[in-house]
């Protein structure tokens, strides 16, 4: 068993690409939809390198496993490198997928238009609550989670999404696997533990928060003309800084609490 452990590159069609040049893909798309929309034909790696966040060295080395090189002075064309890494990411199809959970997340991700147009069409939503059962979702009336087998097998069910607690998750998980689903998407807030050749790709909104909190605590301890290390300025190294709480002692710091951490 191994739990979230990604491969160093992707196999099949477009085997022997780096799975971090896959990580970026997906920014790439939505940069080129992006001037696409705006009716831009072509475009410099330059250009395309800043709407994706990537230095353009990257981009083009990513680009290159996909067989794509910019013309020098013209750019890449824009409709047709869409087409190419949509055809890599696998996107030139639709892809069927199940969400498990209805609650607040489960409804949101239901209600997102931009599933349809990236090519994943949500074709169950699946709940164990009575209350919730029967409902209509979106477009969707719910259904009970014990017909999970069925769903998966009637709509070919290629991506299974897990938005239930932390408590009913590996269960979800296992039966979706089980049942032939090999692509996991999981917000729950706990590690799945799945079989080799089943991919799971975990989003944590907690953790990201933490994440931000972290680096704006950082951001309000550090003074003007002190270094990012929290060390004063070389220029006023010398200086004797005052005491921080009347003591002659520097005051505790930030107090991080793990109540956050808990709940997750």
């Amino acid at each position: 068993m191994h739990s979230n452990v990604m491969p160093p590159e992707i196999s099949g069609p477009a085997g022997g690409i780096p799975e971090a040049t896959v990580a970026r893909l997906p920014v790439y798309l939505r940069a080129l939809y992006g001037l696409a929309e705006r009716g831009i034909s072509t475009v410099a790696s330059e250009e395309l390198a800043a709407a994706a966040g990537v230095n353009s060295a990257k981009l083009r080395k990513d680009l290159s496993h996909l067989g794509s090189y910019g013309i020098r002075g013209v750019g890449y064309d824009v409709d047709y490198l869409v087409y190419q890494v949509s055809r890599t990411l696998g996107l030139t199809q639709d892809w069927p997928v199940v969400i498990v959970g209805a609650g607040n997340l489960g409804r949101a991700l239901a209600n997102y238009g931009g599933f349809v147009s990236r090519g994943f069409t949500i074709s169950a939503m699946l709940d164990s609550d009575p209350a919730i059962v029967g409902s209509r979702i979106a477009r969707l009336t719910v259904r009970h989670v014990g017909e999970l087998e069925a769903v998966v097998t009637g709509h070919k069910v290629a991506i299974g999404v897990i938005a239930t607690p932390a408590g009913a998750a590996q269960a979800v998980c296992d039966r979706l696997v089980a049942a032939g689903v090999t692509s996991i998407l999981n917000f729950a807030p706990l590690v799945l533990n799945v079989p080799e050749g089943v991919d799971v790709r975990k989003v944590d909104l907690s953790i990201e928060l933490q994440i931000l909190a972290f680096h704006a605590q950082r951001r309000s301890t550090v003074k003007p003309g002190s270094a990012p290390d929290g060390d004063p300025d070389p220029a006023v190294r010398g200086a004797n800084p005052a005491p921080a709480n009347g003591l002659g002692q520097a005051g505790p710091g930030p107090r991080v609490t793990a109540g956050l951490a808990a709940q997750a």
